[in-house]
């Protein structure tokens, strides 16, 4: 099933087409916490500090993948806006061929380094073994979870949210019910989280790409596809370098807080593993989701929807304001609850550490927000220099807090990091989205008005029909002229 995000009402399209997306994030989630709250519920709070240390580095690789999806969607919900199925199956195999030599090259990076890492980052002694096993293993299968994530970015450019939620409840429902074999009857400790992980991640890969490819087979194309080109690469590149290395960045950054967290015991760092596993179902859901946004808006520019795209922006972020709310309550006043998922009320200073992160960061979540939505329409854009610009700013400036605040206040100037980095990085968004250089510049302008001129050209017989929709609909012409002279 495809989508065309380009007509029918915003509002009822963008929730319908997020709402699978939001479903996925939350199972997602999900099936990364599984390893951390069976860790610490069943094997003990040195195996939670264990996965808990050596996630920051996994997420560097979690960071190509998803730099990936969205370099991959953005480029072919582009594609899929201007009906150039010709150039979008062949994208589709260009990036599964350099995903695939990637991945190799990053697996081994991985293994030769990942020991040299985690000792720069001062991991306790007595969590390294179990820290080691569990990483080694995770980056084993991330070949798996780079397919698994450029699949999933072609199912949404061509406006499928629901194919990929499938594999992922599968995958999701496999993983928890392997964790616990390989925990409780087949006693593998912490390797055996990471197994279960790596078996459900292949498995996830490999159907969701047989299946990709057999969608993108039935698109209408009688020209000749070519295997490999490098313009389209060069074209997923664009955004996708940007988001990868502003996420890489954000991970290196993460790695240096963890180095300060590190220093204050696997208590302490368990406690902050449970705590960041909470904050971090949050925000990435909300990245993900913020991918539909993306794609709305790359879909709806390359068709010449200029108003229909700022439209979808105000409804993602009622969106997102709708997701964060609850969150924000639960953590703020049930924050030993919420621990408890992942600690035994024996672990006090753990729970001690968790609860401070929970008191200070989680009433700052409707800024994040905020931003993480007002970027997606810039990364749907192509803005890639104002979306590196306003999401690098929130990192430098959290990890020079945490630095400049953990001798004068301790663990908990850490945690301030947090909300200030937002709160400044979310204002730069919002300027920048609302100063408009996005569809203002000469280059943005000269974009859009090719698109909106090849749109026109391929459905010649769109213009009669499409100013005449119903109730809640816009006309496309009157959109093209406000974008060319905008």
């Amino acid at each position: 099933m495809v989508k065309d995000l380009t007509q029918g009402k915003p509002a009822k399209v963008l929730w319908l087409f997020c709402l699978p997306i939001l479903i996925s994030a939350v199972f997602q989630q999900f099936y990364n916490m599984a390893d951390s709250i069976i860790a610490g519920k069943v094997l003990g709070e040195e195996a939670l500090a264990a996965v808990g240390a050596s996630y920051p580095l996994t997420t560097i690789f979690i960071a190509v993948a998803f730099g990936f999806n969205l370099g991959c969607s953005a480029v072919v919900s582009k594609l899929f806006g201007e009906k150039n199925f010709r150039d979008l199956r062949s994208g589709v195999s260009t990036v599964m061929i350099a995903s695939a030599v990637i991945g190799v090259a990053l697996t081994a990076a991985g293994v030769g380094a990942g020991r040299a890492v985690m000792q720069l980052l001062d991991t306790p002694a007595d969590i390294m073994d179990d820290a080691m096993m569990y990483l080694y293993i995770y980056i084993g299968g991330f070949l798996f979870v780079l397919v698994y994530n450029v699949c999933t970015g072609v199912f949404s450019a061509l406006g499928d949210s629901r194919t990929p939620l499938y594999f992922l409840v599968a995958s999701s429902v496999a993983n928890v019910g392997l964790d616990l074999i390989f925990t409780m009857v087949v006693p593998m400790g912490v390797a055996g989280l990471a197994w279960a992980t790596f078996i459900c991640q292949g498995l996830a890969g490999l159907i969701c790409m047989a299946t990709m490819f057999a969608r993108v087979r039935k698109l209408p194309c009688e020209e000749k596809v070519p295997v490999f080109s490098f313009r389209l690469l060069g074209d997923m590149f664009y955004v996708a370098i940007p988001s990868v290395i502003q996420q890489c960045v954000v991970s290196v950054g993460n790695l240096l807080i963890q180095w300060l967290v590190n220093g204050y015991g696997s208590s302490v760092l368990a406690g902050y593993s449970a705590a960041i596993k909470l904050n971090t179902f949050l925000v990435t859901t909300i990245n993900t989701v913020s991918g539909g946004l993306t794609n709305f808006a790359a879909q709806n520019l390359g068709a010449g929807e200029l108003k229909r795209t700022k439209r979808g922006t105000y409804l993602g972020l009622s969106m997102a304001l709708v997701m964060v709310l609850p969150f924000t309550l639960l953590y703020s006043l049930m924050p030993e609850t919420m621990l408890g998922l992942f600690l035994e009320e024996s672990s006090a200073s753990a729970l001690s550490t968790g609860v401070s992160f929970l008191t200070i960061v989680p009433p700052f979540y409707i800024a994040v927000a905020c931003k993480i939505m007002f970027d997606a329409v810039l990364r749907g854009a192509q803005s890639m220099t104002s979306f590196m610009f306003a999401t690098l700013t929130d990192l430098v400036i959290r990890v020079a807090l945490c630095f400049a605040l953990d001798p004068v206040l301790g663990i908990e100037g850490i945690w301030w990091s947090w909300p200030i980095g937002w709160g400044i990085s979310t204002c730069i968004s919002v300027v920048l989205y609302y100063t408009g250089r996005w569809y203002k510049s000469p280059r943005a302008r000269a974009k859009f008005a090719a698109l909106a001129a090849l749109y026109e050209s391929e459905h010649p017989s769109d213009g009669a029909t499409r100013t005449t929709r119903s109730r809640g609909g816009t006309d496309r012409g009157h959109h093209r002229r406000h974008i060319i002279h905008a």
